[in-house]
């Protein structure tokens, strides 16, 4: 990834339900602070008439593409669940096409005179080998599984059952954490004192 020298680059990851992209918007009330999402990234890529869909269509057939040509993503979550080599040629097409945006980003926001930009990156430690040499640093978003199950189910249409093997087919608490510079722990707080601990990180050393 060809990142111009002046900027720095944040990992920023957590579970699902960890609150990690209200994290993210905390760090952006920041003005000097950029933002690059993957999983939005991946999310518009696999949207209606995404970059991707060609190419999944081309690999695991109409029956995973939605009349309004986006990802059927509850089929292909149910088949990735129980199918290693479809998720492992899942990740094929999408991840190489992730990288691309997210470098095109950099790029735009290093051009407009970001210093640092955070990237908030779902699987960081899942892919760790791939990002270590391009992070200044990791932060990681961090509660109990029973947290995350109740914010989940709170916002969204999955069953716990489904939450659970999402949960397990993601990186541990101890490997994400044991990535990371700093951890904070986002259980049982209000959002005023998650800002607070947000807030309390030195992320300014990295600009020395």
């Amino acid at each position: 990834m060809r990142i111009p020298t002046p900027i720095r680059t944040i990992g920023l990851t957590g579970g699902i339900g960890s609150g990690k992209s209200t994290v993210s918007g905390i760090l952006t009330q920041n003005k000097e602070f950029g933002l690059v999402d993957a999983d939005s990234i991946s999310r518009s890529l696999t949207a209606a008439n995404g970059l991707a869909i060609p190419l999944i269509r081309e690999h695991f057939g109409d029956t995973f593409i939605k009349p309004d040509q986006s990802l059927d993503r509850d089929k292909m979550r149910h088949l990735i669940f129980t199918n290693p080599k479809a998720k492992r040629s899942l990740e094929s097409i999408i991840h190489p096409k992730v990288l691309e945006r997210i470098e095109q980003e950099l790029q735009a926001m290093a051009h407009s005179g970001f210093k640092t930009v955070f990237l908030d990156i779902p699987l960081l430690a899942e892919s760790h080998y791939r990002w270590r040499d391009r992070l200044a640093a990791i932060l990681v978003i961090d509660c109990s599984e029973k947290t995350q199950v109740q914010r989940v189910m709170s916002r969204s249409n999955l069953e716990q059952e489904t939450i659970l093997k999402i949960i397990a087919s993601q990186a541990s608490r101890e490997l994400r954490n044991s990535i990371a510079d700093w951890v904070i722990l986002n259980d049982g707080i209000s959002l005023e004192e998650l800002q607070l601990r947000v807030q309390a990180i030195d992320f300014y050393f990295l600009r020395k």
